[in-house]
């Protein structure tokens, strides 16, 4: 057993010298690469400690925690409660204060956790690559998180910070389109999903062949109907249909030893999408008059006398709501209180002007799936060829590009 190992010592040792140099070779090459991500590393390093200690500076830390100790004294008050509504929004607005404190206060411990790890690598002997992975990860995710920051700066509307009630209707396009506003229905939820939202379809309308002809869905987390208001609209398709001309899907169809493939057709399909803010009940209070709505009810089929669904008409807009739920007067009021924010916006032109048309020359953004792929913004211009990724959900370019777009043509109205 010995002379065994001695045997395999012997020939490990001098019977392949080239073997010996090509590990010394290899070693010296990791290392070379070590440094240079290193290197990297370090620069990454510098870089983004700049930017975060800018949009600290930018965002007035020192009068956010002034805000911060009014607030708190504020509701310190033994007279606080007595206007229940002002108490609200004032915890409200504690709570945003605080959480904008400790965002900005975990930046800078970000960078700092990132420095460190470039700091104990520069007295180390050899590189360590987990060390150096660690921080490319810090700053990965720091990166995203001053990019949500700078996207939240330009959220200033009254219900940004709200939740959002996503309404998708299927529009010209038969069951292609019904098959569309599915497609679209997975996108926003993978979206809010993503985003760590609590996400919920609270109603659906199921197609006659496939897809669906209507659904609504919220998403309850700050900041939600301001990343998402600029996705009201119409969204075009086109792609081969999958679809033949009765509007079954296509298949295989297995005749004993044939199988049979449905021709495919060129396609072209409109999905509406309107966005409303989703609000706490006690926010929920609006008034109407009476001279300016139309309200109806649909009575059951078998139970005549028994309320089954209502329609309701805002005169001068040409907007209809339905609903067959209980519950759901609550998106009514919210869609109410988007209206008559944009009417006391403006007395003369309605900013976000009628429902939204799911029709040609409507859209503000196009899928193209055939004969190439490609997703691309109609106001903005911004496009991608990741169609894949967008229908999973990948929609921030998209938002961060329309937030910008948005932000400099108020800028240009207000010059």
């Amino acid at each position: 057993m010995n002379g065994g190992v001695q045997f395999m010592s012997t020939f490990f040792l001098f019977a392949s010298p080239e073997s010996q140099l090509d590990m010394e070779v290899t070693t010296e090459t990791s290392s070379e690469w070590a440094m240079q991500d290193f290197y990297t590393l370090r620069r990454d390093v510098e870089a983004i400690s700049e930017r975060a200690e800018e949009i600290r500076a930018s965002a007035g830390l020192q009068q956010l925690e002034e805000e911060l100790a009014a607030l708190e004294m504020k509701a310190a008050d033994s007279s606080f409660w007595d206007d229940r509504a002002k108490a609200q929004e004032t915890l409200l607005a504690l709570t945003d204060v605080k959480d904008k404190i400790k965002l900005l206060t975990d930046f800078k411990t970000q960078v700092e956790d990132a420095e460190t790890i470039v700091k104990l690598t520069e007295e180390m002997d050899s590189i360590d690559t987990g060390l150096l992975e660690e921080a490319a990860n810090i700053i990965k995710e720091l990166n995203k998180a001053l990019d949500r920051f700078e996207l939240t700066q330009l959220l200033s509307g009254p219900y940004d910070k709200e939740g959002a009630v996503i309404s998708i209707t299927a529009g010209a396009g038969g069951t292609d389109a019904q098959d569309w506003a599915d497609m679209l229905l997975r996108m926003y939820v993978r979206w809010g999903e993503k985003q760590r939202y609590k996400t919920r379809v609270v109603e659906k309308s199921m197609g006659e062949e496939a897809g669906i002809k209507s659904a609504t869905i919220e998403l309850e987390g700050r900041y939600a109907y301001g990343y998402l208001s600029g996705e009201k609209g119409t969204h075009r398709i086109v792609r081969q249909s999958p679809f033949n001309a009765k509007g079954l899907r296509q298949k295989e169809a297995d005749d004993k030893s044939k199988h049979f493939l449905h021709d495919v057709h060129t396609q072209t399909s409109f999905s509406g999408v309107e966005v409303m803010p989703l609000l706490p009940e006690e926010s929920m209070d609006v008034e109407i008059p009476e001279e300016d709505l139309e309200i109806s009810f649909s009575r059951g089929a078998v139970e005549k006398e028994k309320l089954t669904a209502f329609c309701l008409l805002m005169i001068g807009r040409g907007e209809i709501t339905t609903s067959k739920q209980d519950k759901g007067s609550k998106p009514l009021k919210a869609k109410l209180l988007v209206i008559a924010e944009e009417q006391r916006a403006s007395e003369i032109k309605q900013i976000r002007g009628d429902a939204v048309k799911a029709e040609w020359g409507q859209q503000i953004r196009n899928y193209v799936f055939h004969p190439y792929k490609l997703v691309k913004d109609v106001r903005t211009g911004y496009e991608t060829s990741d169609i894949t990724s967008v229908m999973d959900g990948e929609l921030e370019p998209f938002i961060k590009a329309y937030l910008k777009f948005k932000f400099s043509m108020t800028l240009s109205k207000q010059n």
